[in-house]
This record gives structure tokens, C-alpha cells and sequence, in this order.
């Protein structure tokens, strides 16, 4: 199934995509792509729906992300190969974690902020990994089955504050905006193995990124059975993968991102995003 959630900022609705890529609304009763909505149960009853009878949402809605109120945000660094590489930095021998506030999730189309004297403000597209089934100290081989499913995220980072202004990286990748996420979740059933999706990033039309989840150092099941190891998991949650090559830091000269400039992202069957960056108020 892809789910989604639409309508203004605040008031989105749950629904879902039907096979003929329109916006299903589902029932009200159902509540939010939330906690226990995204649990095997919760997801097992969205799919005995029958999607030809839920009402059509009219029109091209704004999507809201995939996901209402993650309790968690984690992000890992450095973990495309070649992503380490062109950081000059070793691979790491552990995978490299850090929050990101989760007032920082917006929808996968919405205006993305630069912050006030931000001259670093960079792109990462990752893929996310949404927690289904609760779980604490995880085998690799029991952690996909925690998994609801997977959607797009850009990472955006303001690389000043995560590298040159002390402490961890978190200052500069929590900004508010600096989430964007979905446009869909994606059930894990439909997405098959995750370490063979295509993912990819545009700044302007210019292609940066071009990779596959392939060229992970961990990948997603090593993932979640680590981070499991540090907290419980719950529904809801998200962790962000991890990009490949290609970032503004680590081009020659480096680029960074301004104001008015279009930033389009996606993920082989999870969909695509587009943001237009804008200076904050």
C-alpha cells in the first residue's frame, strides 16, 4: 500500500494511493498515520478496505508527511560508501548516529527555510525507515520484521552549524523545515528488498546524486537492529538511512543552496519530492 496524508498544514487526512494513482480518502474512525495505526494490526485493517469504495479526493491536494507525530527521528551519517569518501573521512566501524527534531518534518513538497545567515544549507536525499512493531535489542535477523514500511526524505543540513559551531551535529540538522518526508509510505510487502532501490537527487535540474541504498555500509536490518540497542523502537518512528555522493560539501568548489532554488529528490517506488527553498522570516 502507499499511504499518505493530506490537506493544509495542521489538518491533514489520512488516505491512501488506489492503483490508478488517485488520493483515496480513509475512514475518519481510523485516525492518523500515527503509532498504532502503523502496527501490523493497524495496517492489516486499512488493507481489507477495498479502495474502489472510499471516497476520491478531488483536485491535487498539498500532501502532508507520511508519517503524523514520529515520537523519534534518528538519522545515520557516513553510510554510503562513496558519501565517506568524498567527505575524506574513514568508513565507520559503527554506525554514526544523531537526532533530528521532529519539528523539522514538514510535507515532501512544502518550502524548505534557509535559516537566518545560513550560508551552507545542503541536501541529502535518504531513505526512511518507519517503525511498525515496538522493539528493543533486536537480532538483525528478526529487525525488518519491525518494519511498516519506507519512504523519501531529504536531510537537509546547514553544514556551518553541524561541523563549525561546536557540540554534535544535531544544530544543523534539526533547523525547523529541514525534514521534509514522503510523499508516501510505502508498506514494506510492496517494497521488496531495501537494499536495491535506486535514489537520486536534482538541484535546479542538475543531477548530484545518483546512487543505490546498494552502496549502504550498514544496511537497513543492521540498522534497526543496532539503533534498537540504544532505545525502544515504537510505531511511528523514523530512521533515516543515510546518503549517498554527491552532497554540496562535497563538491570542488563546494555548493550550497539559496534562496529560490528547486530541489527535486526520489526513491525507486516510494516516489518524489520537490521543494522550493526559501529565506526565513
Amino acid at each position: 500500500m502507499k499511504l499518505l496524508r493530506y490537506g493544509e498544514p495542521g489538518r491533514e487526512r489520512a488516505g491512501l494511493m488506489d492503483a490508478d494513482g488517485r488520493i483515496r480518502a480513509l475512514p475518519e474512525a481510523l485516525g492518523d498515520l500515527a503509532g498504532e495505526r502503523l502496527t501490523p494490526a493497524g495496517l492489516a485493517e486499512i488493507a481489507a478496505l477495498d479502495p474502489a469504495t472510499l471516497p476520491l479526493v478531488e483536485g491535487s491536494p498539498r500532501l502532508g508527511a507520511c508519517v503524523a507525530r514520529p515520537g523519534k527521528f534518528m538519522c545515520i551519517g557516513l553510510n554510503y560508501r562513496a558519501h565517506a569518501a568524498e567527505s575524506n573521512l574513514p568508513e565507520p566501524t559503527e554506525p554514526v548516529i544523531f537526532g533530528k527534531w521532529t519539528s523539522a518534518v514538514v510535507g515532501p513538497n512544502d518550502d524548505v527555510e534557509i535559516p537566518r545567515g545560513s550560508t551552507k544549507t545542503d541536501w541529502e536525499v535518504e531513505l526512511g525507515v518507519v517503525i511498525g512493531t515496538r522493539g528493543r535489542n533486536l537480532s538483525q535477523d528478526a529487525a525488518l520484521a519491525h518494519v511498516a514500511g519506507y519512504c523519501v526524505i531529504n536531510d537537509v543540513s546547514e553544514r556551518e552549524y553541524q561541523i563549525e559551531r561546536g557540540g554534535t551535529w544535531d544544530k544543523g540538522k534539526g533547523c525547523d523545515t529541514f525534514g521534509p518526508t514522503g510523499p508516501w509510505l510505502v508498506t514494506a510487502d510492496e517494497v521488496g528488498d531495501p537494499q536495491a532501490l535506486r535514489v537520486w537527487l536534482e538541484v535546479d535540474g542538475h543531477r548530484y546524486q545518483d546512487s543505490s541504498t546498494a552502496d549502504m555500509i550498514f544496511p537497513v536490518a543492521e540498522l534497526v537492529a543496532y539503533v534498537s540497542q540504544f532505545c525502544t523502537l515504537e510505531p511511528g518512528d523514523i530512521i533515516s538511512t543515510g546518503t549517498p555522493q554527491g552532497v554540496g560539501m562535497g563538491q570542488k568548489p563546494p555548493v550550497y543552496l539559496r534562496a529560490g532554488q528547486v530541489v527535486r529528490l526520489g526513491i525507486d517506488g516510494l516516489g518524489e519530492q520537490r521543494q522550493r527553498f526559501v529565506d526565513a522570516a
